[in-house]
Formats: C-alpha cells, sequence, structure tokens
C-alpha cells in the first residue's frame, strides 16, 4: 500500500510540475505599414486580422498629397536631393516584437520614403521581417532586396505584394500566403515550378495583350512565356520587351511622370477559368 501511496506522489508531483512550470512564449507579432491611399492600410488590416496582431500606422510629419502626379514630382525632388523624411515616433514597443510585418506602396521601384526612414532610425536586428506592399505594376523583389540591405541583421522573408486594382482577390492571397510560412494553419498546395519559356504563339500574345490592355506605363510586346495550372485556371510567366512609349493625356496642367527604362521585363498574368486575364505583376 505503502508503495502505491509513493507512486502516486510521485506522478502527482511531475504533473504539477509539468503544469506550473515555465510556459512557451508566444510569438508576439506587430503589423506596421505607411498608406497613402488606403491601399496597403488594407492589406495590414487583413494580415493583422488574421493573425491577432497589433497594428500601427506610420505617419509623416508633412503628409503627402494623394494626387498621383504631385506626388510622383515630390518624391523625385526629394529622391533628387536626398530629403530625409520625417515620420512620427512609433508608440509601439519594438523590442516586444518577435516577427514584424512592414506595410508600403511601391515609389520609384522600391518602398515609400517614409518606411526608409523608418528603417533608418530602428535596429530589427534578430527580428524576423515580412514585407507587403501594393503597387501599379510591380516592385516587391526590388524593395524587399533593399529592404534586406537595410536591415541586414533580421531575418527578411520574401514578402507578399499585389496590385492595387486587384484588391479584391488580396484577402485569399493573404491567407495562403500565411498558411505557406507556416503563421495560420489550413490547406496549401505549393504551384509547380514554371517549365522551360517557348515563343509565343498567337493565342497567347492575345492573352498577354488582353491583361496589360489599359495600363498606361506598360506598352510592351511578349517574346516567349511559359504556363503552369493553378486554382480554377493558369499562370502564365511572359517574357515581354518594351514598345515605343507615349504617355496618356492627363489633366490640363499636370506634369507627366517619369517612365520606366526600356528593356525586357518578366510580367505574370492570371486567367481564371471564366474571367478576363490580369497581369499579376512586373519584375524588370
Amino acid at each position: 500500500m505503502k508503495t502505491i501511496k509513493l507512486i502516486l506522489a510521485v506522478a502527482i508531483a511531475a504533473i504539477t510540475a509539468a503544469c506550473c512550470g515555465p510556459k512557451k512564449e508566444e510569438t508576439k507579432t506587430l503589423v506596421l505599414y505607411y498608406s497613402l491611399t488606403g491601399n496597403t492600410k488594407m492589406v495590414a488590416e487583413e494580415f493583422a486580422n488574421r493573425l491577432g496582431a497589433d497594428i500601427e500606422e506610420i505617419v509623416c510629419v508633412d503628409p503627402y498629397d494623394t494626387n498621383f502626379i504631385a506626388c510622383i514630382e515630390r518624391c523625385k525632388k526629394e529622391r533628387e536631393a536626398g530629403t530625409v523624411i520625417d515620420i512620427e515616433p512609433v508608440k509601439a514597443d519594438l523590442s516586444k516584437y518577435d516577427v514584424i510585418f512592414i506595410g508600403y506602396p511601391v515609389w520609384f521601384g522600391t518602398y515609400a520614403p517614409p518606411i526608409a526612414t523608418f528603417l533608418a532610425n530602428n535596429d530589427l536586428s534578430g527580428k524576423t521581417i515580412v514585407p507587403f506592399c501594393t503597387f501599379g505594376s510591380g516592385g516587391l523583389e526590388s524593395s524587399v532586396k533593399d529592404l534586406t540591405t537595410a536591415q541586414p541583421n533580421a531575418k527578411v522573408l520574401e514578402g507578399y505584394g499585389v496590385r492595387a486594382v486587384r484588391l479584391e482577390a488580396m484577402p485569399k492571397e493573404v491567407e495562403q500566403f500565411l498558411i505557406a510560412n507556416g503563421f495560420i494553419d489550413g490547406e496549401y498546395t505549393a504551384p509547380a515550378e514554371f517549365p522551360e519559356q517557348h515563343p509565343v504563339d498567337e493565342d497567347e500574345a492575345a492573352i498577354f495583350n488582353a491583361a496589360v490592355d489599359g495600363y498606361p506605363m506598360l506598352n510592351a510586346e511578349a517574346i516567349s512565356v511559359a504556363s503552369r495550372t493553378i486554382t480554377d485556371g493558369t499562370e502564365y510567366l511572359f517574357t515581354a520587351r518594351d514598345l515605343p512609349r507615349e504617355m496618356p493625356e492627363f489633366a490640363k496642367g499636370d506634369k507627366k511622370p517619369d517612365l520606366p527604362p526600356a528593356g525586357e521585363m518578366q510580367v505574370y498574368v492570371t486567367f481564371i477559368n471564366g474571367q478576363a486575364p490580369v497581369f499579376t505583376k512586373v519584375i524588370r
């Protein structure tokens, strides 16, 4: 009987120790973003809601004009002059967070200047940084490269980007991104690798032209293509080259913005069954 009591006492003690011992701390996540028109804010809120994370907006001391031309002209002058943009101090205690999602619109091929100021003023060494952005045609890859250079001692993930005109597709894409990177549970099937490209045929050229039609900054012709099956449709990876370009007419008095440099590019196009093809991003 004493032996049985001793065994029970040891078992209870072990259970008590397990229950009352140190608990593994949960990962603390912050979604930090700058948004001019509200597009990036929508993506930031989607990430924060999915993760149950804290969220904070980066605010400029001297806000940019929401007029596209005025904003780009100011940004261009500041870049040429090497002007550093002042931002309001971030309220969150960054030291408490293990993972920081950083969101921004892409301007001139990289993150908007307020993000540059934030990165210059804060050391995120040892943290995991998850970039996300909104853009007209592309810039995720180049901005992630710049962010990695700015924070060399942080772990920077590849990130998520979406064209501003495709925000209706964003919630599902954010969910899949978070599942694929292990932030939330769920089913995810990685797409197959693109096969080797081949010269475009007439039908593929028509898909490319339909996808880029109406976008003033992209006047190009497809040279070669590869495709892969995705959920409910097909994704194409085109190699394209610029054609001679003329800017569309802007409102009287508006100054025309600079065009991106001519050359070859990669253009990703999705063609969902029953919908018109749309390009998702451009990599120059």
